[in-house]
């Protein structure tokens, strides 16, 4: 599975952003697509997930705010970011949960996108 985020850029604080991912390869064993971010200096952090289900789940600090959304159509998940915060600033990356199979024993794996720049300004 290959993963190509964009949606990055500078934006003022109480301002909104979205961010685009598209898988290609093995879509078929991908579970769940997700976003991470990590700030400077800080470790990296899941901001938002959804699983094949449709099933979400948020960062405390980003719920009410962010929204993750899915088109299996065009294999792309999005995280639309609103009311961005200073402290929202970050490298984002988005992951894709796989599960496939090799000689019958099931395989798990997370992969990753390239990250994409955000920069909220006060």
């Amino acid at each position: 599975v290959q993963l190509q985020a964009s949606g990055g850029g500078l934006v003022q604080a109480g301002g909104s952003l979205t961010l685009s991912c598209v898988a290609s390869g093995n879509i078929a064993s991908i579970n769940g697509l997700g976003w991470y971010r990590q700030a400077p200096g800080k470790q990296r952090e899941s901001v938002a997930d959804i699983k094949r289900g449709g099933t979400t789940d948020y960062a405390d600090s980003v719920k009410g705010r962010f929204t993750i959304s899915r088109d299996n159509a065009k294999n792309t998940v999005y995280l639309h970011m609103n009311n961005l915060k200073p402290e929202d600033t970050a490298v984002y990356y988005c992951t894709a949960d796989s599960l496939s199979w090799t000689m019958g024993t099931p395989v798990a794996e997370r992969h990753w996108g390239q990250g994409t720049q955000v920069t909220v300004s006060s």
